[in-house]
């Protein structure tokens, strides 16, 4: 039998199987391993606002002036290889203007040191690799990839603990639409400092253990929903002093009654969750869909080729053409075998 099946038809049959058998790879094996928070992360974000913040040069509170948070966050490659986790180092300065730039960060207002330690997947804490502090939660300078339209446990350093975020639908920043989350807290004592007794309305005590005490006006975020990437960030923090024992506010340490993200900042972190986004849905929805109706239409195509080859296999029947076994024309009528009449009288050798 003559074989009449194209090299070309089986090459497409082939082409679009692998395209079928690709699509749900990327969007079943490739995408899920894309989502890990990064390792090698360096950023800074900056805060801006007004507010009013105890001056130990004139020992009062000065009040109505700029306010400047920076963090920066670097991420620690090495311990993070090593451990398989997100291992981040995170420096946060508060300065009003006569502190910047700050050469040394010892001379801001308010000056942490941090690392933070997270499963790269889930984007849950992890106990290990020297973190500091000890925090829980399941939000905090990132949320989990695929954010839900729900409440999020987001760990508030300065509290010392979590705070629940509502969600409050959607809301565009620098154009760029994202999930907005918001919280208060009630003022809540966060431990004690050695002051003065005039600090704290004891001014015939030289010094007094005092309660700090920390609140928020305050909390909003604006997430990507794709990355969990917060792409804006606003606060309202309130931190004062009291007697030991006293329900009262005796020294306001620090207030604004908002500082969020300077433009600048937010552009920054648009264009890093729009990339990683795009990114994200270009490996988990576009290819896949584009390699299945891709493929779909290639396997349709080679099954046709091969099977309208195959028909014209038959056509031409075992014996040659018209199904004739060979012969010129037809067979007389009544030979007693037509079949072999031609050789019989026509012998193609002696």
């Amino acid at each position: 039998m003559r074989r009449t099946t194209s090299p070309f038809s089986l090459v497409i049959l082939g082409l679009g199987a692998f395209l079928l058998v690709l699509a749900p790879m990327l969007a079943w094996y490739v995408e899920p391993r894309a989502k890990r928070t990064p390792t090698d992360i360096d950023t800074i974000t900056v805060f801006k606002g007004k507010g009013s913040y105890f001056d130990t040069a004139k020992v009062k509170t000065v009040h109505d002036k700029n306010l400047t948070i920076t963090r920066q966050v670097r991420g620690d490659v090495a311990d993070s290889e090593e451990s398989g986790r997100a291992v981040w180092d995170v420096s946060t300065s508060v300065d009003p203007d006569k502190s910047l730039p700050a050469a040394d960060p010892h001379d801001s207002l308010q000056w942490t040191v941090e690392r933070w330690v997270t499963d790269r997947r889930t984007n849950k804490p992890v106990h290990c690799c020297g973190e500091q502090p000890r925090f829980e939660g399941e939000a905090y300078l990132k949320f989990p990839f695929d954010v839900e339209k729900r409440s999020y446990r987001w760990w508030d350093n300065t509290l010392g603990a979590t705070v629940p975020l509502t969600y409050r639908g959607t809301k565009k920043i620098q154009g760029y639409e994202g999930y907005r989350f918001t919280a208060t807290v009630e003022a809540t004592k966060t431990g004690t400092r050695q002051v003065p007794g005039r600090l704290v309305g004891q001014p015939k005590k030289s010094q007094v253990i005092a309660d700090e005490f920390y609140a928020n006006h305050g909390i909003e975020l604006v997430v990507d929903q794709r990355t969990g990437r917060i792409i804006y960030a606003a606060i309202g923090p309130r931190k004062t002093l009291r007697a030991p024992g006293s329900d009262k506010d005796a020294t306001l340490l620090l207030e604004s009654k908002r500082i969020g993200f300077t433009t600048a900042t937010q552009k920054a972190q648009v264009k890093l969750a729009k990339d990683d986004s795009d990114r994200l849905k270009l490996v988990g929805e576009t290819l896949p869909v584009a390699a299945g109706a891709l493929g779909a239409v290639l396997a349709v195509t080679g099954i046709v080729l091969v099977v309208r080859g195959r028909r014209n296999d038959g056509a031409d029947g075992p014996g040659g053409r018209d199904g004739r076994d060979g012969h010129d024309g037809p067979a007389e009528p009544g030979s007693p075998n037509p079949a072999q009449s031609r050789s019989a009288l026509h012998p193609s050798t002696m």
